[in-house]
């Protein structure tokens, strides 16, 4: 029987011809060797996301805390000048009600957006500034002096007033850090996907800026 002999090179008639294409394991590959950079480095961002908005967190329990000290130093300030029958009774009250009212704000550590922290301000700046009217009547009383405990209450409220001012400024800045991470580009393309979204600052506002004057 005759062989069928082919030419050098030639393919069999039932052979298919090898094209360019690569196979599916080597484009498995490929994708792997592109993408995993890429992965990397959205696992190192989002650690460092995590770690920025804990920052935050820990910053807030430090303003919170301060607020809670003011808040319990204004009630014994409170206690003391009841004991005073002829002391303006009206802005004693305004005091009582703005603190009642600050009280009733509270924000989760988790939930500190723009719009939630502009109330909590909202409400600690209307306490500041009855605070601050409650000062300016406390010095038309000069017989305050001689009261048990007084002077101390004072000069404990002028160093509380002056840790706000400085723990909201670290706070200020915590949180701008943090905004900004996630907020620039190509990170603010995710950063949403996974939760992480921009937390309120503590604005300015007409004299909250400067503690209030504890002068007596």
């Amino acid at each position: 029987m005759q062989e069928n002999l082919l030419p050098r090179g030639a393919l069999p008639p039932d052979a298919k011809p090898k094209t360019g294409c690569l196979g599916p394991s080597l484009l498995i590959i490929i994708l792997v060797v592109l993408l995993l950079p890429i992965i990397f480095w959205i696992w190192i961002a989002y650690n460092k996301m995590v770690k920025k908005e804990e920052m935050v967190k820990k910053q807030w329990a430090q303003v919170e805390t301060v607020y809670q000290k003011r808040f319990d130093l204004v009630d014994n300030l409170v206690s003391t000048l009841k004991g005073m029958a002829n002391f303006e009774k009206s802005t004693l009250t305004a005091v009582i009600e703005a603190r009642a009212k600050a009280t009733q704000v509270q924000i989760n550590a988790d939930h500190l957006d723009p719009q939630t922290f502009a109330k909590f301000e909202e409400a600690q700046n209307q306490f500041g500034s009855a605070l601050s009217r409650l000062l300016v009547v406390i010095e038309r009383y000069p017989e305050l002096q001689s009261v048990s405990g007084f002077k101390d209450l004072m000069s404990q409220l002028r160093e509380i007033e002056n840790e706000i001012l400085g723990q909201r400024n670290q706070y200020n800045e915590v949180v701008m850090n943090y905004n900004q991470y996630i907020r620039t580009f190509p990170r603010n393309l995710f950063a949403s996907w996974f939760g992480f979204k921009e937390k309120g600052y503590f604005k300015s506002s007409p004299g909250a800026e400067v503690a209030p004057k504890v002068q007596f």
